[in-house]
């Protein structure tokens, strides 16, 4: 196995810059996925890991070695694209084997290793079929093992879910969890997809124009994002942000007194939706609803406060639902408010 250095990383196409300046180190063994929107870099990041696309500045290390001028067969790695990229006219076992066979591999080694990656992602019994004959999940499976097969000291992922439905997404993600941690591999993948990073990743790097904004674990990037993108791409809802003026070093929100953080005329508060209980006007603030939607095991409330949209995610039991106009009075989590600058979006306690 191996760790993975990426130092100071940039990438320009023409005058459009990709990357800006990037620098991460990926740790052996360590699951780390690359997330943001379209766009972002993510993608032409690891293309550049990988070796199929050149970088205008910076090196990569894999395992100590710079590989930043290597073709990507001698790199060390695997790459598992978002389409199955599997031969149709070679069974299931031949699939699984082609990387071994092009790297020279001997019989013995070829079967044992087939059968190994086969065994993990439980497609053992479909071992003679063809593509054809396989569902999306199961075509999947096999792109996933033939990587695992050559035993790479690095794999590399971009959106392989992203192609499946629902149904199989989760399932191929439990899947995904459990082969990786048994393998040890060290892992980049890339996706759009919070839901994918929070639940398969080590780590997180959220990235937005070119640049990482943030590094950390699911729980992290979570309850304390550090800049205002992170905190509204990470989470469903979005956190919500209220603009609030600041007066006599205090933040006034309905009924209560916050101290601010900043000196400025103006502060953002960040709430997540479910950080919020019900309360009375003197210890809360209004929130005036406009829309309600019963999600199974919760509500999810679409109003205002002071103007501004907000919702509220709170426990639902059958019964009548609050209806448009119904003012209700909410309280935040003291402990779970997030302080950002109102002109850079950059969370207070990071810059001080």
């Amino acid at each position: 196995m191996a760790n993975i250095t990426i130092d100071r990383i940039q990438k320009a196409f023409g005058a459009t810059r990709a990357l800006e300046e990037i620098s991460l180190e990926v740790h052996d063994g360590e699951f780390l996925a690359l997330l943001g929107p379209s766009g972002c870099g993510k993608t032409t990041l690891l293309r550049i890991i990988a070796g199929l696309e050149t970088q205008s500045g910076g090196r990569v290390l894999i395992g100590g070695r710079d590989v930043s001028a290597l073709p990507p067969r001698k790199r060390g790695l695997a790459m598992v694209f978002q389409n199955y990229a599997v031969f149709p006219h070679l069974t299931v076992a031949e699939n699984i084997a082609f990387g071994l066979r092009m790297a020279g591999a001997d019989k013995a080694r070829m079967q044992r290793q087939v059968e190994r990656a086969a065994s993990l992602l439980h497609i053992g019994p479909l071992l003679a079929r063809y593509p054809a004959q396989l569902s999306g999940g199961q075509r999947q499976r096999v792109a996933v093992a033939r990587a695992l097969a050559v035993e790479p000291a690095v794999l590399l992922m971009d959106e392989p879910l992203s192609n499946l439905d629902a149904l199989l997404r989760l399932e191929m993600r439990a899947e995904l969890k459990a082969v990786l941690a048994a393998s040890g591999t060290t892992t980049i993948y890339v996706t759009h997809d919070q839901t994918e990073a929070m639940g398969l990743a080590d780590r997180i790097a959220v990235m937005h124009g070119g640049v990482i904004e943030q590094i950390g674990g699911a729980s992290d990037i979570y309850h304390r994002p550090r800049t205002r993108f992170v905190g509204g791409f990470v989470g469903s809802p979005p956190m919500n942000f209220l603009r609030l003026p600041v007066r006599g070093g205090q933040v006034a929100l309905g009924g209560l007194t916050l101290p601010a953080p900043a000196t400025a005329a103006e502060v953002v508060l960040g709430l997540r939706a479910e950080d919020l209980q019900p309360a009375t006007p003197q210890d809360g603030f209004a929130f005036e609803l406009r829309v309600a939607e019963p999600l199974g095991s919760h509500l999810l409330l679409t109003g205002t406060t002071e103007g501004q949209l907000m919702r509220v995610v709170v426990p639902y039991a059958d019964g009548a639902l609050p209806q448009p106009g119904q003012v209700l009075h909410l309280r935040p989590n003291l402990d779970r408010l997030n302080w950002m600058d109102a002109t850079s979006g950059v969370a207070l306690e990071t810059r001080a």
